[in-house]
Formats: C-alpha cells, structure tokens, sequence
C-alpha cells in the first residue's frame, strides 16, 4: 500500500519552513518600508511622556488638586503602557515606536520590577495583621472568625462601628487575652498590652492609637491609624489635605516614640509612593516591600488597584508578608510576620 505524504516538513534544526517564511516576508515587507520610521510618532511621544512621568514623579505638583500624590498612587500601574504602546507600535508598523518604548519599559523595571520577585523568607517571632473591617460590614462576627484563624498574635482593626464592637471583642475573645478599643480603631493581642492610649491625628475624634505590646522577645510599641479618606473629584482633584495633616501627626508621634521596635498597623489611604505620607514612610519599612511577594494591593477588594493598608516596621526584622483571604469588607487584610530578636 503506498502512502502519500503532504510537500509540509520540517527542517533539520525543527523549523518549520511556512513559518521561517513568513518571518522573512514580514521582515522584508518592514525593511522595504519607507515610512516605518515616520509612522507611530504620536506612540513614540507617548512613551516618552509616560517615561517622564514615572521618573519624574515627585516633581510634579500637588499645588493643583494634589496631582502629584495622584499619579503616586497609581504609578505602579503606568506599566499597563508598556504593552499596549508595544502592540500598537506593531499594527502601526512603527519601528519609532518600537524604538521608544524600550524607555518606559526599562524606567518601570527599576522602579518597580523588585516587586515581582519573592523575598518572603521562614521564620519570624510575631506575627501581625491589620484589617479595614468596614463599618458597614454585613458579618462582623464572621471577619472577626477569619481574622482569629489566621495565626496572628496581634490584630488590629479599623473603622469600627460602635454597635459592632461588642460582636468583634466576643468573636476574638477565645484566640485574644487582651484588647483595647479607642475611637474607631482597637488592637487585639494574645500577649499583655500597657501603656495603650489614643494618639492625636489632629482630626477632633480618635482614629489612632498606641499600645506596648509585650512579647516573649520583649517590648513592642504598636501603633493602630486609619487616617482620613481621600477623594478624586473633577472639580477639586485629589482631596487629601487632612489626610496629609493627619500622616504629619502620626509621624510626628512616631518620631517620638521611646521604644526602639515599633510596628504600625492601619488603613494609611495611601500607598507607599505618595510624597504626602513621608512624615510617616521615611523612617519606616513596608513589610510588603522588604519581605513580600508582589504588590500586595489591599483596595477594593473586587479588583485591588492600590496598596493603601499597610504595615510598617521601625527596628525590627520583617521575614515574610502578604494578603489574607478577602471577608465582607471592601478592604483585603493584610498580614506580616517579623522577627524581634
């Protein structure tokens, strides 16, 4: 019987012949181009722009509807141009384009690529989380549940409805010994807490918070915030200006701080880039960026877009930190585990 074989092969190296020949015919179509360099300008502008606006980030303004602090929010996102500058660049049949967009592609890389990389490590002698329960939350009883499961020895919760803390204290009453509310916000430990007393954020109501939690491996000055909510509006920008006032306080209480080990916990309504936290994120390290893997974006929890809750160390050792499982907030939790010693 004879058996007929198609002209289709494959070369010795593995190629296909169709395929090689449809490269070489792309390639020549592109080099017999003469406007493959004047087409996709206006690309090539905009990787340029794109490129300038993340390394030139802290200079822009905030004077006008704190665009700067804008832009820092969501900086970590200005790499989605990347791509989509990089595909247009080859429908458009750009080689400007293709050209220009190596900037921003090597621009977000130092700023950011970090991030990508796991530098979570074991061990760790505490370990904390932090959560925005919202005060809206249809199951507190439930969050407070997920919470106590999750193995940290100390928790911290923000915005607190009064009518709702009587279920939160008895939900983690059997994993936490001690606790303290003030304001809005409370800390639980499973270890003896002294010295616990609001701090002023300069808002007229309490949203912050410090206790001396004492470890086995010794005293640890915890702080709890939820600073201020911001705003995007067309007709105001980026409202934060109490935040900022607020973020200036709670640094300045840090600052003064007697401990040398301190941890703060909270629902910052920033990110770690934003220019208007540095009273704050200049003498601390974010877990996240020191031992974490990936961004760790926290809000809103349908599709997080920014890392606004945070954890931050102050004169100890973070090993490892991430997201928990989201619960009825429109915040994720967040968790970190640090070593003291």
């Amino acid at each position: 019987m004879t058996q007929e074989y198609t002209a289709h092969s494959v070369t010795d190296g593995g190629e296909d012949p169709r395929t090689g020949s449809r490269v070489r015919v792309l390639l020549g179509r592109w080099r017999g181009d003469p406007g493959i360099w004047r087409r996709g300008i206006v690309l090539a502008l905009l990787a340029v722009v794109v490129a300038l606006l993340m390394i030139f980030h802290a200079q822009i303004p905030n004077k006008i509807g704190n665009l700067g602090s804008l832009i820092e929010t969501f900086l970590p996102w200005f790499g989605v141009f990347v791509p989509l500058i990089l595909v247009l660049a080859l429908v458009r049949r750009s080689a400007t384009a293709l050209v220009a967009v190596l900037l921003p592609a090597v621009v977000w890389v130092n700023l950011f690529g970090g991030l990508l990389t796991d530098k979570s490590g074991a061990g760790g002698d505490l370990m904390v989380a932090t959560h925005n329960v919202n005060a809206d939350n249809p199951d507190p009883e439930g969050t407070a549940r997920e919470l106590a499961e999750s193995g940290a020895d100390v928790v911290a919760l923000e915005e607190l409805k009064a009518s709702a803390v009587p279920t939160y204290v008895a939900a983690l009453a059997g994993t936490y010994k001690y606790h303290s509310v003030q304001g809005t916000v409370g800390l639980w430990s499973k270890y003896p807490m002294t010295g616990t007393e609001p701090v002023d954020i300069r808002l007229g109501w309490v949203r912050a918070m410090r206790s001396t939690v004492n470890t086995p491996e010794g005293r640890v000055a915890v702080y709890v915030a939820h600073l201020p909510s911001v705003r995007v509006k067309l007709h105001a920008g980026f409202t934060a200006n109490q935040r900022d006032k607020s973020a200036d306080a709670l640094g300045e209480a840090i600052a003064d701080e007697s401990l040398s080990r301190v941890i703060l916990l909270g629902d910052l309504n920033g990110t770690m880039n934003d220019r208007s936290l540095n009273a704050v994120t200049s003498q601390m390290r974010s877990t996240q960026g020191a031992a974490g893997h990936g961004y760790g974006f926290s809000w809103p929890t349908s599709f997080p877009l920014a890392r606004i809750d945070q954890i931050m160390v102050k004169g100890v050792e973070p090993t490892s930190s991430w997201t928990l499982p989201k619960t009825d907030s429109d915040h994720l939790p967040i968790a970190a585990r640090v070593r003291l010693g």
